[in-house]
């Protein structure tokens, strides 16, 4: 979809399609614009998608066709407490607006946020569990268990597919790339979210064309319960959902272990884990129902606090229609297509992607690496660079290295310059050298050099790509005063001289002193 079929599909308040008043959109993706909406009839709330099947090229309309039926059918053969409800399916029918006239509206029960708004809003906490992530999580095993049984994969679970209810219910959301199970597998445009599909979901490919299996929603489980019980933080090290794909690439390979957050409960860790095996045939041996069970069972030391087993509202029964309106006039039936009550925000976005999954952690005693608390590192900085720190799969890479690294470049001095060098802020980049490190290569105008949190991850994916490429070249002793060497000069010029070039040993040997104080 264009720009400028967004754009015009951006409807002014008080518009209606069917008995639904549109109110002030709630967000805008890919494929559509959502507007909260307000019955006519009764008053109630709901959200409505309008998605403009009719402005797509003939190609991009035949697979969104695929999808609306696809969606529709998925529509009228659900109800569970845990899956949103879709309410009516209209097309809309206004000849005196070409642009609207013949777009697909979905009206769907309307959330009040979803779950990667939750983790975005405890950004600041450090890796702390969610409030009531055990029911949360119980909430989604249920879901998923029941649309397993049904025949059908999710195959976009994420945190912004998940709707948090404003009394607290748990619904799974946007079933655009759902898909019924032929057999054991189905396929799916190569759509997705790519920090949340298994390893195989980039190999395993028929006539341009995903395999989907069960066991990718398995995965997705375990990317998200991490979140959850983290505050954000993906399993996977990696600032950019490429990135953290590439790595979970890596795991599978057996070139990387999986680290999990330690902060996360011992039932959970293992569940995650079984959820997390890197290959589909053993990820085959949990299936939805007993992931569900396992989840319903770390739910239960929780189960007496206020919140847990809310029952399901009345009044949620079953109430879909396909049906079309203008200015709420029925006429003919449609379908629907991809996303549900918040827009999507793309295949690549992860909800959130990088938002919430490298948000900063608080350093702990037994991450490797950390950070004393009697060192004189910046308070407000300790979780920024262990959040950095876990960005990188190479263990040299620590909290305290990064910290020694500031200490030596700026005194961890925000607004440091040197301007005869063109060496600006806490970790002293250069700024056009920066826009290659920021967000692992992308360009990314709104990172800034001078914000402490981008230059530290920047400086992260900097020292780590310094490490493997020594690692390539045989030279694996002292790696941290390599890094150092790499920082100040290259990576090239290190590798010709053979170790620490002599003209920044001086400086390297500061990194090594605070190394030693921040690692004691």
């Amino acid at each position: 979809m264009t720009d400028a079929a967004h754009v015009r599909l951006d409807l002014p308040p008080g518009y209606r399609v069917g008995e639904w008043v549109l109110k002030e959109p709630i967000g805008t993706g890919s494929w559509g614009v959502v507007h909260a909406a307000e019955s006519a009839e009764d008053g109630a709330e709901a959200a409505v998608k309008l998605l403009p099947t009719h402005l797509l090229p003939p190609g991009q309309r035949a697979s969104m066709e695929q999808l609306v039926r696809r969606e529709v059918r998925f529509s009228l053969e659900t109800d569970h407490p845990h899956v949103v409800r879709t309410r009516e399916v209209l097309t809309v029918r206004d000849p005196e607006r070409p642009e609207l006239d013949g777009a697909t509206a979905l009206v769907m029960d309307r959330a009040a946020r979803s779950l990667q708004d939750a983790l975005t809003e405890r950004a600041d906490d450090g890796p702390a569990p969610l409030p009531d992530a055990p029911r949360i999580l119980a909430g989604v095993g249920a879901g998923l268990a029941h649309i397993h049984q049904r025949g059908w994969v999710h195959g976009d679970l994420k945190p912004g597919n998940v709707l948090l209810a404003p009394d607290g219910e748990v619904w799974l959301g946007d079933f655009g790339l759902t898909v019924e199970l032929d057999g054991t597998h189905a396929y799916v445009p190569p759509l997705g979210s790519l920090d949340h599909v298994p390893p195989e979901w980039w190999s395993d490919r028929e006539g341009g064309r995903s395999v989907v299996r069960p066991t990718a929603d398995i995965w997705a489980f375990g990317v998200l319960a991490h979140q959850v019980l983290t505050g954000g933080l993906h399993p996977f090290p990696g600032s950019t959902p490429r990135a953290r794909a590439l790595a979970a690439q890596a795991y599978a390979r057996g070139t990387a272990e999986l680290r999990l957050e330690n902060g996360v409960p011992e039932g959970w860790r293992a569940l995650i884990a079984d959820c997390l095996r890197p290959d589909h045939a053993s990820r085959a041996a949990l299936d939805a129902g007993e992931l569900a069970a396992r989840a319903r069972a770390l739910e239960a030391p929780g189960a007496g606090r206020p919140g847990a087993g809310r029952a399901r509202p009345e009044g949620r029964g079953r109430r879909l229609r396909v049906v079309a309106a203008a200015a709420g006039v029925p006429l003919v039936a449609v379908g629907v297509t991809a996303g549900l009550l918040l827009a999507d925000d793309g295949p690549d976005a992860a909800s959130g992607g990088g938002a919430a999954a490298s948000r900063p952690a608080s350093p702990s005693p037994s991450v490797p690496g950390a950070i004393p608390a009697a060192s004189d590192v910046p308070r407000k900085l300790r979780p920024v660079l262990t959040s950095a720190a876990r960005r990188c799969a190479e263990e040299e890479v620590t909290p305290a290295f990064l910290a020694a690294m500031l200490k030596a470049e700026s005194g961890f001095d925000a607004d440091a310059r040197r301007p005869a060098t063109d060496e600006y802020g806490i970790a002293m980049w250069t700024p056009s050298v920066f826009k290659s490190w920021a967000q692992d290569g992308d360009k990314d105008g709104d990172k800034s050099y001078m914000s402490p949190p981008d230059a530290i991850a920047a400086m992260s994916n900097f020292v780590c790509w310094l490490d493997q490429q020594y690692k390539k070249k045989g030279m694996r002793e002292n790696l941290p005063a390599l890094m150092a060497a790499g920082y100040r000069t290259s990576s090239r010029t290190v590798i010709e001289t053979g170790g620490v070039p002599e003209r920044v040993r001086p400086h390297v040997e500061r990194v090594e002193r605070y190394l030693r104080e921040y690692s004691g």
